[in-house]
């Protein structure tokens, strides 16, 4: 599936000088939104260890990373913005492309995958991963749709580098 056929191109948005990659053509067609849900699925495979629970970042990650779950067999973490969740949270500030914002999960255990539409800088994994950590759970690794490679340098998450179906070099 030609998964970039479905994404279009945004200039200046939502800051100037950023291109912005817009998934809503993609999330419309059925077809092509399950194509992307089923291969999603599939990456987790080529993790060591096996996850129980799946982490969707607020909030496009919570479109791909239920999807992931539900095929999966897993259970469903949000990660949300300050204030969107019951106490008691444990929470991180994060550095992201255009700014900074508070994450907040319930704490527990498991074994996750955190699942999220896009990587630029990395800076939201990178949060979310030592806020997962912090509250109790193992991260095995990261899955997103579209890797904007040309903003960072390799980006691990559990240990591992950061799987994606979408790769921009530009």
């Amino acid at each position: 599936m030609q998964y970039k056929d479905f994404i279009t191109d945004v200039p200046n948005w939502p800051a100037e000088g950023v291109l912005f990659r817009d998934i809503t053509p993609l999330l419309e067609n059925q077809k092509v939104f399950n194509s992307a849900i089923d291969d999603l699925s599939v990456l987790v495979e080529n993790f060591d260890v096996e996850p129980n629970l799946v982490v969707g970042i607020e909030s496009r990650g919570f479109i791909f990373g239920a999807g992931v779950a539900i095929i999966n067999g897993n259970g469903f973490i949000p990660v949300r913005k300050e204030g969107k969740l019951p106490p008691p949270t444990q929470y991180i500030d994060a550095t992201k492309e255009y700014g900074n914002e508070v994450l907040e999960v319930k704490a527990g255990t498991g074994d996750v995958v955190i699942v999220d539409d896009v990587v630029a800088t990395g800076g939201t994994l990178r949060a979310t991963e030592q806020l997962l950590t912090e509250a109790g759970y193992n991260v095995i690794g990261a899955i997103v749709l579209i890797d904007l490679t040309y903003l960072h340098s390799e980006i691990l998450i559990g240990g591992k580098p950061v799987q994606s179906l979408i790769k921009y070099d530009e």
